[in-house]
Order: C-alpha cells, then sequence, then structure tokens
C-alpha cells in the first residue's frame, strides 16, 4: 500500500513537470543553431560582465527636508591671499544681529602674490575644472564620491627670505551665528564699538591700497578635502585701488553620507559684483573684499546607494532568459524565411492518400494505401 502511495506521488509529480524532457533520438542538431547558440552565448557573456560594472558602480541620492537646527554654530574656512601686507588690511565678521566675530581663528601669513609654476599650473587646473562644473552639474556627484575625509593638505607657500614679502595670505576658521552674516576683508584693523564695528583705515596712505585677490579655499561648516567649492580658485586682479569686490553667498546646509566620508557640510551658491568706487559719480562705498552670506532654511541630504544583491540577480537571470528566448524566435523566424526563399516549403507535409475501391478487395485481404 505504501508502495502503491509512492508511485501516485511519482506519477503526479510528473504530470505537472515544467520542464518535459525531449528524447536525444528527437533533437537534429545543425550549424546554423550552434551558430546562433554561439552568438547568444557571447551576448549573455558581454552583457553579463557589463551588468557586472552597474552593479559595483553607485549613484547620488537627494533629499530634501526642513533644517531645524538653529542653536548650532556656522563654521567658515578661509584661505585668501590679498596683494597688500599684513599690517594694513583686516578680517572679520559682522553678522545681522550686530555681533562681531573677532579675527582670532585666521593666521595673517606675509607671501609673495605670484605664484610659482606648480602652483600657477594647479591653479589654472581648478579653474578648468570649476569651468566645467558649471556646465556639467552631474560632475558634483563624482566629487562627492572621491571626497576623503582626512587631513587638509599643508598649502603653505615657501617663500625665499630674500624677496620682500607684498601679500597676505589670510587662512584659518570663524565660528559665527547661524544668521546672516557679512565677512570682509578692508583696510586697517577692526577694533571694537558701541554702534557695531570699525577699521583703523585713515592710518593707511591711499596709494597703498590694492584689493587684487585670489580665493584658494572658501566653505561652511566641516571642511572635507577633495570636495571642489563654487569659489576655490576664484583670482581677482584690480588696476585701480578704490575698488569693491562683492559676493552674495546662499549656503545650503548638506549631509553628506557616503561610503568613504559621513560629515555634516555645507553648499552654496554665489553672484559677483564689483565696481570702482568713485564718489564723484555716486559710486559709493568702501574699497574691500566683502562676502555677504545668508543660510537656506531647507537641508539638502546627500546619500550613496548601491544596487542590491538580489536585484543584481533578478537582472541577471532576465538578461540569460530574454536573449535565450528571443534568439531561438530569430533563429526560428530566420529558418521559415529561408525556406520559402529557397522554395523547400509546402503548404502540406503530408499528401492525401487515394484509397483503394472496396470491390477491389477481395478474400479478405487489405491492400495498403498509396500515395497519388
Amino acid at each position: 500500500m505504501r508502495r502503491l502511495n509512492k508511485k501516485k506521488a511519482l506519477t503526479l509529480m510528473k504530470e505537472l513537470d515544467a520542464f518535459p524532457k525531449v528524447p536525444e533520438s528527437y533533437v537534429e542538431s545543425t550549424a546554423s543553431g550552434g551558430t546562433v547558440s554561439l552568438i547568444a552565448f557571447s551576448l549573455m557573456a558581454v552583457l553579463a560582465f557589463l551588468e557586472f560594472f552597474v552593479y559595483t558602480n553607485t549613484w547620488m541620492r537627494y533629499e530634501y527636508e526642513v533644517d531645524r537646527d538653529f542653536t548650532s554654530k556656522l563654521k567658515i574656512n578661509v584661505d585668501i591671499t590679498v596683494a597688500m601686507k599684513c599690517q594694513y588690511v583686516g578680517a572679520d565678521v559682522l553678522d545681522l544681529a550686530d555681533t562681531m566675530v573677532a579675527s582670532d581663528g585666521l593666521i595673517y601669513e606675509p607671501v609673495n602674490f605670484e605664484l610659482s609654476p606648480p602652483q600657477r599650473l594647479w591653479h589654472m587646473t581648478l579653474q578648468h575644472i570649476q569651468e566645467r562644473l558649471r556646465v556639467e552639474h552631474s560632475l558634483q556627484d563624482v566629487i562627492f564620491k572621491s571626497a576623503i575625509k582626512a587631513a587638509p593638505l599643508d598649502q603653505t607657500q615657501s617663500e625665499d627670505v630674500s624677496t620682500v614679502l607684498t601679500a597676505c595670505r589670510i587662512h584659518g576658521h570663524l565660528y559665527v551665528n547661524k544668521v546672516a552674516g557679512n565677512f570682509h576683508i578692508t583696510i586697517g584693523k577692526s577694533i571694537p564699538h558701541p554702534r557695531g564695528h570699525a577699521h583703523l583705515a585713515a592710518l593707511v596712505n591711499h596709494d597703498i591700497y590694492n584689493f587684487s585677490h585670489r580665493i584658494d579655499h572658501l566653505s561652511f561648516g566641516e571642511a572635507i578635502p577633495g570636495l571642489i567649492h563654487p569659489l576655490d580658485g576664484t583670482e581677482k586682479i584690480s588696476a585701480n585701488p578704490n575698488h569693491m569686490f562683492q559676493y552674495f553667498i546662499t549656503i545650503v546646509p548638506t549631509k553628506l553620507n557616503t561610503y568613504k566620508v559621513s560629515a555634516d557640510t555645507h553648499q552654496y551658491s554665489v553672484t559677483e559684483r564689483e565696481r570702482v568706487i568713485n564718489h564723484a559719480v555716486g559710486s559709493h562705498g568702501v574699497s574691500g573684499i566683502f562676502m555677504k552670506y545668508d543660510i537656506n532654511s531647507l537641508m539638502v541630504r546627500v546619500t550613496e546607494q548601491h544596487m542590491p544583491f538580489w536585484q543584481f540577480l533578478v537582472r541577471l537571470c532576465g538578461i540569460v532568459g530574454g536573449i535565450f528566448t528571443t534568439t531561438g524566435m530569430l533563429h526560428g523566424i530566420i529558418g521559415f524565411l529561408v525556406d520559402v526563399v529557397c522554395c523547400r516549403f509546402h503548404m502540406g507535409i503530408y499528401r492525401r492518400l487515394k484509397e483503394t475501391p472496396l470491390d477491389l478487395q477481395a478474400d479478405g485481404e487489405t491492400t495498403a494505401p498509396t500515395q497519388s
């Protein structure tokens, strides 16, 4: 009884077989079929290889939400070279709350404004990258993925002690309130004032004014080596001593999370404006470099994502099954067309059989039907 039930179960499983086996004696191998199979296997291998590269690649996902962090401080990272001696210029920040931030975190380093050939080459490369970033916005994803959280490189310029250092490199960082403000570099050192702040500009000769400058780096938030910001590599040369350079910056808080780095930083966009100060023609103002920044209320969350392994397997199975089925259909269609063109196709494979009349069949003998 148990053997009978087992036999019935096997019979039932055979009836449910969705992959019936064809005896090898019924299978005919042809040269055309072998050629199509070779092409199909080659396509499968190539597409599977390319799909593996897609699986190993990553992409950046951007999400937007309201920034609810209003209590933390904003870090400003600065590296600017001004074509004036350090004793004549001063840098500080004044926000909308009339709070002046002292420039204690900034270092004033005497340097030469002209760059050495290797530094000039790097500066030209940086400007070329900035031009491509303005056109190809997708390059920013590549920069995000290539950023490495490490100690920033030392950009100190090696100077010859015999040369006269006529420029000042202002670099370092400042911590300011997370409100709109104005970071500026102008004539004279800043001093506190009951109504804000002031600069000792009266002690500097007007002929010394020269606000030609080069911005090697300007960023907000945590400094991440490898990221290129919009003002990095900017160089402005002025022939007029009374020149005002203005940069209107909109800061966007950004949470960056990649496989190499996870940090809270800030992106920004900038609009530049410059003009010559001439009170006689109504162009009023103060000579200097002014960076007016404002903080966006939206925060961007940038996350590097990767294709799941199960999705890779599904796509791989789709490639193999799709090519196998498609090449089989094409092989059948092409074979049918070849038979039609070569007149080897007949509408009736088997012709009608001519029956023998019954009166000719005698003595119980059966005559085999003949083909007409």
